[in-house]
């Protein structure tokens, strides 16, 4: 499960895949709604079903506003480097989300991420970034460095990879897989406090299948593997997985 995608990932965040992928060099406009089956918290082996709206708008050279990559404003806009101010959004995890462990460690709630991007554009085909950005509502902080792949059509599909490694400050991971001694107790393992590093990488697949010239789904995989401090953590380890699969489909109308 991608931070804010996805998340990622992440989202922040949905991981319906962004018609932005698959753009011109004109602005370009699309809505449409669907849901996504991820892990029901992050590190979860059980999963939940979201629904989720999907909104992407790509203005060339100023921006993107999109319920799969977030928010970007350029201010970079050279002939292949790109970059600006980036914001997403954040899960939490609910008591419902939790199901046995709902009580008995803390909720959390959704959050709100700011803070800048960088890209460079290879070729048509191949794009390399990174994107370091604040949780707006506390004290963590994350950073992901990512890489598409555009593959070659098939008839009218049009599909991409995504691959990205994401980190957390310690704050971040505590939040999200740390145990205090309360918690420890009540849920019968040791306390755990994670420091900063790599938290997941992950590889995505995302389609866009077209049914008339305006229509489509949009159609994304995601695999991931929880690393280092967060793979270890005894809410991973004891009652989930370090294994994340997500998956969404969306029907979405582009103008």
């Amino acid at each position: 499960m991608s931070l804010c995608r996805p998340l990622a990932r992440i989202a922040l965040l949905s991981l319906i895949p962004s018609c932005a992928a698959f753009a011109s060099e004109e602005a370009s406009y699309a809505i449409g709604a669907g849901a996504e089956r991820m892990p029901s918290w992050m590190g979860s082996r059980d999963h939940r079903i979201q629904p989720l709206p999907y909104i992407d708008i790509t203005l060339p050279d100023i921006g993107e506003l999109s319920t799969a990559d977030g928010l970007t404003v350029d201010f970079i806009h050279g002939q292949a480097w790109h970059g600006g101010l980036y914001g997403n959004y954040l899960w939490g995890r609910t008591s419902d989300d939790l199901g046995a462990l709902g009580g008995k460690i803390t909720s959390l709630s959704p959050r709100f991420l700011g803070g800048g991007y960088v890209e460079y554009e290879f070729s048509k085909q191949w794009t390399l970034g990174s994107h370091l950005s604040h949780d707006t509502g506390g004290a963590g902080a994350y950073f992901a460095v990512y890489a598409d792949w555009k593959l070659p059509d098939l008839g009218y599909i049009e599909h991409s990879f995504e691959f990205q490694w994401e980190a957390m400050n310690g704050a971040a991971m505590r939040r999200f897989f740390g145990v205090t001694a309360a918690e420890a107790e009540r849920i019968g393992t040791q306390a755990w406090r994670p420091a900063a590093g790599g938290e997941q990488a992950y590889v995505e697949y995302d389609a866009f299948i077209p049914t008339s010239q305006h229509t489509g789904f949009a159609l994304s995989l995601n695999y991931g593997r929880l690393l280092g401090d967060a793979a270890s953590s005894p809410l991973v380890r004891r009652y989930g997985t370090r294994t994340q699969f997500s998956q969404s489909l969306a029907f979405v109308y582009h103008f």
